[in-house]
């Protein structure tokens, strides 16, 4: 999305950060700027819709998992630049407990899993997800 001067604004996503235990659900995104890689479920805010709304919606329409939300956990710029800035996302990560269901991968979702932290280390994941996971663990503890 850019403004009247063509620079390129920012766009507001929410990620549902699950644990369910000690484990994170993961998701493999099939579209791009991350295919292939692993990362929480999550998407862009609709006009009118909170953060933690967002977050459950993104996460019920990518993996049919269902959970309890917590509180927002932190935010994280996504900033991609070829020169001039190709694209800048702000995800606000919700931290949630899990309630119900195994999952499923939907949507944007190539695959999804439940990881503990040591498992989460070994994938090649989106910007931040490590971070995340470790803040989330502590957070819930």
């Amino acid at each position: 999305m850019n403004d009247l001067a063509g620079r390129t604004l920012p766009i507001a996503a929410a990620l549902a950060v699950v644990l369910r235990g000690e484990r994170l659900l993961l998701v493999r995104r099939s579209h791009r700027p991350d295919a292939g890689r692993w990362g929480f479920p999550g998407g862009k805010i609709e006009p009118g819709e909170t953060v933690v709304a967002a977050a459950l919606r993104e996460l019920a329409e990518e993996t049919g998992v269902a959970a309890d939300p917590l509180e927002v956990l932190t935010a994280v710029d996504v900033i991609r630049r070829d020169g001039a800035t190709l694209h800048h996302y702000v995800l606000i990560a919700v931290l949630c407990r899990w309630t119900h269901g195994e999952g499923a991968a939907a949507s944007d979702a190539e695959e999804i899993g439940w990881f503990d932290l040591a498992a989460l280390r070994t994938l090649e994941t989106s910007a931040d997800v490590e971070r995340l996971a470790e803040l989330a663990l502590k957070r819930a503890r």
